[in-house]
């Protein structure tokens, strides 16, 4: 059975964007990590400003003005990951500083890059 291609196209995406985190130094901790019924894409850790980083990655085939990949990155889904991340802390006993990004990948490449995703 042939796989889903919008799950090839979001591991193709996740890809990319762990290459871009590694390329502007950060340190990847995790991938497609399992908390429950959520998922954390990538967490990575920023030695830069001493951070560590939950990453959503959100992929399109193309770049398209009119659809940009950020649109996926709903209230709920915000939530779902703002619980992941807060269980994966709880579980490791973090006590340092995080954030949560959001990475929009079309066309094969990094079109944006949301540092600390701003909570509607």
């Amino acid at each position: 059975m042939a796989e889903a291609r919008h799950l090839i196209l979001g591991r193709q995406g996740e890809r990319i964007a762990l290459r871009y985190l590694q390329i502007l130094g950060y340190r990847i901790i995790g991938r497609n990590v399992r908390l429950g019924k959520d998922e954390l894409d990538l967490i990575a850790y920023d030695d830069e400003d001493r951070t560590l980083v939950f990453v959503e990655v959100k992929a399109r085939v193309r770049e398209d003005e009119e659809y940009i990949p950020e649109l996926n990155f709903s209230y709920e889904k915000q939530m779902r990951i703002q619980r992941a991340a807060e269980n994966w802390i709880a579980a490791h006993r973090y006590e340092g500083g995080y954030r949560i990004d959001l990475i929009a990948v079309a066309g094969g490449r990094v079109v944006s890059h949301v540092e600390e995703v701003e909570w509607e």
